[in-house]
C-alpha cells in the first residue's frame, strides 16, 4: 500500500482554483494551468491516503472498474510512468473523467466511512496532465488489420471509446459526427472553463494517427441513410445521446428569450474558441433564470457570469438536498448532497423548491416569471398557497436533462426496437433487435454521466469485437443492464 497511515495523518486537499476576479474575465480553465499542474505539489501526499483496502469498494463506485488502488500506490512512490500505463488499462481518456465525472468513487471510498475520501479523480488528472506535458500518451496503432469495418455514429465519450477500441483490436473504424468537428458534448457542451478542448483535440489526434477516420459534418439519417451505412461497414455502433431535451410547456413559453441550455451554451463555446456566430444568444446585461439544478444549470451559470449577466438566478423544483449524507442513501452508494462547482462560487443566487407557472412578456419579448414555492406531501409536489411571486427575466434557460435519443430520421430507418423508457434496446453484447448494429452511451442507457459513457463504450467495442471475429480480448467492464448508483 502507499503511506500506512497517510489516512490518518494527511488531510485531504484540493487543488487551488484561480482567484474568482481573475477567473471570471477568461475562458480558460479555472485552475492555474490546469488541474494537474495545480496538484502536482501535494499529489503524492494526496495519493498516499489510500489505505489499499482489503475490498476496495472504489472499485464499485466506478462503472470502468478502474484499478484506483494500484495507481494511488505508484504516484506515492512516484513511479509516474507505471501509474499512467495501470490508468490507460481501464480508461481510454482519464483527462476527460478527471475533469468532469461527479467521482462516484469517492462516495464508495472506504476511507469515507467516517473520514474525508481519498481525492481519487485528483490524482487521476494529475497522472494523465503529466504524461502529457512529458509527452507519455502516445498512439497505439494496431499490429494487423482484421479486414472489417466498423461505422460509429456519434463522437461524444462513448462513441470515442468505441471507436478507439476497436481500432487498436485492427479493424477499420469511421466515425461520424453532425457538427463540423469531433468531439460531441465534449467539444460544444462543456465550457471552456471546465475543460479546454485542447484535451479533445489531442485525443481526436492521436486516434487518428492510431487509424480511425473521422467524418464530420454528416447527419447520418439524411444525407447517409441507415441503409447505406449497413451496406457500407460490417457493424455499426450507435453513440448518438440522449439529445431529446426537456421542456416546459407554460403558459408564455412562446415568448422570445427562452431557449434551451444546448442552444445556447454551444454558441458561446465556439465563440470562446474563437469562431463567429450570428445572432448569438447572450447574457449579457440580462437579468438570468436558468432552470434545472445539475450540471448542465452550473455551466449555463458560469457561461452567463463570462458574458457578464446583470443577475443569475438557478432554479431547482427540488428541495435543497442538504451537506449531510440521508439515512436512506448510506455508503457506499453515491448521495444527494448540496455540492458547490466552480461556477457556483462566482455569482448566481439559487432556489430550490420552487416550480414556474408562467412566463411573463411584453411586445413578444419574456420580462419575468411567475414562480410558485412547492413541497412533498404524501409523495406529491404541492403548491404553497400564498407564495406565489414573480422575478425580472430577459433571458430564461431549460437545463432540465434530456429523455432519450432522437427517433427521426437514423434510429428508425435502421429499425431498432426501443424500450420501455424510449432508449434503444440491447442485448448482453449491446447489439439492437438489428443484427450487427449495436448501441452504447446515452442512447441505450438514457442520461448519465461520463464515465458510464466510457464503459459503456469500451463494453460495446467488446461486442463489436466478438461478433465480427468470433471472440474478443477487449475488456466489457460492464452489463448493459447494469444501472448507477447516481439518482
Amino acid at each position: 500500500m502507499a503511506d500506512p497511515r497517510g489516512f490518518i495523518t494527511t488531510p485531504r486537499e484540493l487543488a487551488p482554483r484561480r482567484p474568482v476576479e481573475e477567473r471570471i474575465h477568461d475562458w480558460n480553465e479555472v485552475y492555474p494551468g490546469g488541474p494537474g499542474k495545480a496538484l502536482l505539489p501535494i499529489i503524492t501526499e494526496q495519493a498516499g491516503r489510500c489505505m489499499d483496502c482489503g475490498i476496495p469498494f472504489c472499485h464499485q463506485g466506478c462503472p470502468l472498474g478502474n484499478l484506483i488502488p494500484e495507481w494511488n500506490d505508484l504516484v506515492w512512490r512516484e513511479d509516474w510512468d507505471e501509474a499512467l500505463d495501470r490508468l490507460h488499462a481501464t480508461n481510454n481518456f482519464p483527462e476527460f473523467t478527471g475533469r468532469l465525472c461527479p467521482a462516484p468513487c469517492e462516495t464508495a471510498c472506504v476511507v469515507a466511512i467516517n473520514r474525508d475520501a481519498v481525492t481519487i479523480k485528483n490524482v487521476e488528472v494529475s497522472i494523465i496532465d503529466k504524461a502529457w506535458d512529458d509527452r507519455q500518451v502516445r498512439p497505439e496503432p494496431p499490429e494487423w488489420l482484421t479486414g472489417k469495418t466498423v461505422a460509429v455514429v456519434g463522437s461524444g465519450p462513448a462513441g470515442l471509446a468505441a471507436a478507439q477500441q476497436l481500432t487498436r483490436a485492427g479493424h477499420t473504424v469511421a466515425v461520424y459526427e453532425r457538427d463540423d468537428k469531433p468531439g460531441g458534448l465534449l467539444r460544444y457542451g462543456i465550457p471552456e472553463f471546465k475543460m479546454e478542448k485542447i484535451q479533445v483535440d489531442r485525443r481526436i489526434d492521436q486516434m487518428e494517427r492510431e487509424g480511425t477516420v473521422f467524418r464530420s459534418g454528416i447527419q447520418v439519417g439524411d444525407t447517409l441513410t441507415g441503409s447505406q451505412l449497413r451496406d457500407r461497414y460490417d457493424a455499426v455502433v450507435l453513440a448518438i445521446g440522449a439529445t431529446v431535451r426537456r421542456d416546459l410547456p407554460v403558459p408564455g413559453r412562446e415568448f422570445a428569450g427562452i431557449h434551451q441550455a444546448m442552444e445556447f451554451l454551444p454558441q458561446a463555446n465556439r465563440v470562446a474558441l474563437g469562431e463567429e456566430v450570428e445572432d448569438q444568444i447572450l447574457a449579457t446585461d440580462k437579468d438570468v433564470i436558468i432552470i434545472g439544478g445539475g450540471d448542465t444549470g452550473a455551466d449555463c451559470l458560469g457561461t452567463s457570469i463570462r458574458q457578464g449577466a446583470k443577475s443569475i438566478t438557478q432554479l431547482e423544483i427540488l428541495p435543497n438536498p442538504g451537506e449531510e449524507r440521508p439515512e436512506n442513501q448510506p455508503w457506499p452508494t453515491y448521495p444527494m448532497i448540496y455540492r458547490v462547482s466552480s461556477a457556483h462560487e462566482e455569482a448566481g443566487e439559487r432556489v430550490y423548491s420552487i416550480s414556474t407557472k408562467e412566463f411573463l412578456g411584453e411586445d413578444g419579448q419574456v420580462t419575468g416569471l411567475r414562480l410558485v414555492e412547492v413541497e412533498f406531501i404524501d409523495g406529491k409536489l404541492t403548491e404553497i398557497d400564498g407564495s406565489e411571486k414573480v422575478i425580472p427575466a430577459q433571458l430564461v434557460l431549460f437545463a432540465m436533462g434530456f429523455t432519450g435519443p432522437e427517433r427521426e430520421g437514423l434510429v428508425e430507418q435502421l429499425g431498432v426496437e426501443l424500450d420501455e423508457r424510449g432508449n434503444i434496446s440491447r442485448d448482453n453484447h449491446y447489439m439492437s433487435s438489428v443484427d450487427g448494429v449495436f448501441v452504447a452511451g446515452d442512447a441505450g442507457r438514457g442520461q448519465s454521466l461520463i464515465v458510464w459513457a466510457i464503459a459503456e463504450g469500451r463494453s460495446a467495442a467488446a461486442g463489436v469485437d466478438a461478433y465480427l471475429s468470433g471472440t474478443t480480448s477487449l475488456p466489457s467492464p460492464i452489463p448493459p443492464t447494469a444501472r448507477p448508483l447516481t439518482v
